[in-house]
């Protein structure tokens, strides 16, 4: 008996990375104007303007044309109709450059919504750096932001099976409360 306090601990213990992310649930979501592409088109993206329309799902991937980053940008394309229907915005992040996003934009986004280069301060402020050996990267962190610019839900996972599924059910929570 005495082992289970300890086993309890280690597995809360194990599963607190993966559950923390940057911004908790109700925090002021930072502000930001960057750059980024629609279908291959530099386009700015500004948060204040695309949260007077309605929520935003706000998501980094780590970097462009890697198989995840296309598997999720591909789902949350085909997924955007949904999100709309929701009153939902949805926007890719990356610490990728602009001429890379707008390649992206087009080939594994569909054109159906807007990618964005993260820069260095949008990254600390969101708390999704990732470490990799000195190349920029970010965390695969998904923000679903009221109108309000108050974080509704957040989804930190490397993994990028859930975050579609996850940040539209939240939307669609958001829309009915």
């Amino acid at each position: 008996m005495r082992l289970l306090p300890a086993a309890l601990a280690a597995v809360v213990l194990v599963a607190a990375p993966a559950a923390a992310a940057g911004l908790a649930v109700g925090a002021k979501a930072p502000a930001f104007t960057t750059r980024g592409a629609v279908a291959g088109k530099v386009i700015t993206v500004d948060l204040a303007q695309q949260l007077k329309k309605g929520p935003v799902v706000l998501y980094f991937f780590p970097a462009a044309f890697t198989g995840g980053c296309n598997a999720e940008a591909h789902a949350f394309a085909e997924a955007v109709p949904e999100f709309q229907k929701a009153g939902a915005t949805v926007i890719g992040m990356s610490a990728d450059d602009v001429p890379t996003l707008q390649r992206f934009s087009s080939e594994k986004c569909a054109g159906k919504f807007a990618v964005a280069s993260a820069g260095p301060a949008v990254i600390k402020n969101y708390d999704v750096a990732l470490n990799a050996g000195g190349r920029a990267l970010t965390k695969r962190t998904s923000y679903v932001i009221a109108r309000d610019g108050r974080v509704a839900f957040v989804h930190d996972d490397m993994n990028p099976a859930q975050h579609v599924a996850l940040t539209l059910a939240a939307v669609r929570k958001l829309a009915h409360s």
